[in-house]
């Protein structure tokens, strides 16, 4: 039975951590501008993330160390602190995001302002990480995000043209669009994917349930179920936008038009299991990111951390955390579009790949903490693929951004 309840972390990982603000919007945008012209970037964000998922699981249940206390021994203290400062900036900026995201999601749900939910949302975020235990957390958490899934029977319920939207997925940029702008999308779509806190959240996660050698095999099934999970999805809030908004011309520019092609396909009941699914995935995600702030500042300066510590013993673990939120929360305070801040954060999380999976590539191969567990001839290649269009992404994040004006 518990071996059946472990695969709740990929599920957590998946609903939180793929599809999350980031992934709800971005897919939605493109699907309104772009149809499924970038489709064919989902699958490789997803055998990414797969890639760089397992080894981070593997190496922390083999070398009993998360990412962060291996990155600071393996690069030093210099070089893992400035990969410290970008990570944590990023993780922050997500974090800020997702409580929006939260926000947002209970607007479409109530009606009020998402200004005077933001501090409900950031509240409820540091209760359950206070006083809820790990195991609880995610399987309530990805149970409810599941009702993401109205999205996939949404598409059902529109009744497309199969042949015709299969062909639509074909790579090329529309005619109404510049070639910097389907690249900056696609660049953001793939940042979407791969978004750095996910492996801090599952390496960690895998020490919160401390995961040993003979836990590889829920690993392996914690990726392989959690993250294609999570593509699905993405695709199918990709396809909704493609078959309702674009035929309209109306660009995606809120949650609440997010959510409009399921209202459409499936009435006002379909439409409350979706919001109900946002709520969940996004809080899901602002635990995750959350958590993950506290567990980079913990591991790399060696403090106590992790939720199966009582608060008392990890008591800057959690403070960290709440720091984190009440920046993320001043931040909202401004008056900033959480959409926004939704868009510079997948984009800076392109920016920032690199820094975070170059490290797990190097430990997952290096004997002295894998043992006979290093990674195989093909991991091997796969990753050094990946390492390279991770590059490239990170090179081209910015330069793409003020070319295209964001994307307008």
């Amino acid at each position: 039975m518990s071996k059946v309840l472990g695969i709740f972390l990929g599920i957590l990982t998946a609903i939180g951590g793929f599809v999350d603000i980031g992934d709800l919007v971005t897919n939605a945008v493109v699907g309104s501008r772009f149809g499924l012209s970038l489709a064919w970037v989902l699958p490789i964000g997803v055998i990414g993330i797969i890639v760089f998922a397992q080894m981070s699981g593997r190496v922390a249940a083999i070398s009993g160390r998360a990412t962060f206390e291996i990155i600071r021994e393996r690069l030093g203290p210099g070089l893992s602190l400035a990969n410290l400062g970008a990570s944590f900036f990023i993780n922050l900026l997500t974090l800020t995001a997702e409580v929006g995201g939260i926000a947002l999601a209970m607007q479409l749900a109530s009606g009020i302002e998402p200004l005077l939910w933001m501090p409900v949302a950031a509240f409820a975020v540091w209760l359950v990480l206070w006083r809820v235990g790990f195991e609880v957390m995610e399987n309530v958490v990805g149970l409810l995000g599941l009702c993401l899934v109205a999205f996939a029977v949404a598409v059902f319920l529109l009744k497309p043209d199969w042949g015709a939207l299969v062909q639509s997925a074909v790579p090329k940029v529309p005619q109404s669009e510049h070639p910097s702008t389907y690249w900056y999308y696609a660049v953001a779509l793939f940042g979407a994917a791969m978004t750095p806190y996910e492996v801090f959240f599952f390496s960690s996660g895998a020490r919160e349930e401390h995961w040993s050698k003979k836990d590889l095999g829920e690993s392996r099934a914690n990726v392989f179920v959690g993250f294609p999970l999570g593509g699905l999805l993405s695709l199918s809030i990709a396809v909704c936008a493609t078959l309702v908004m674009l035929p309209r011309g109306i660009q995606v520019e809120s949650l609440s038009q997010v959510a409009m092609p399921v209202a459409q396909a499936g009435g006002t009941v379909l439409l409350i299991i979706v919001i109900l699914g946002m709520v969940a995935a996004t809080f899901g995600a602002a635990l995750e990111t959350c958590l993950s702030s506290g567990y980079t500042i913990a591991q790399y300066f060696g403090w106590p951390w992790g939720k199966f510590r009582k608060p008392a013993q990890a008591s800057r673990f959690h403070l960290v955390m709440i720091v984190s939120l009440l920046i993320g929360l001043g931040v909202l305070a401004t008056g900033v579009d959480p959409v926004q801040v939704t868009e510079f954060s997948v984009v800076f999380s392109a920016l920032a790949l690199p820094l975070t999976y170059l490290p797990i590539l190097l430990v997952a191969n290096d004997p002295e903490y894998m043992g006979e567990d290093v990674n195989g001839k093909g991991t091997n290649a796969i990753g050094l693929i990946y390492l390279a269009i991770i590059v490239v992404a990170s090179v081209a994040a910015i330069p793409l951004m003020i070319v295209s004006g964001m994307g307008a």
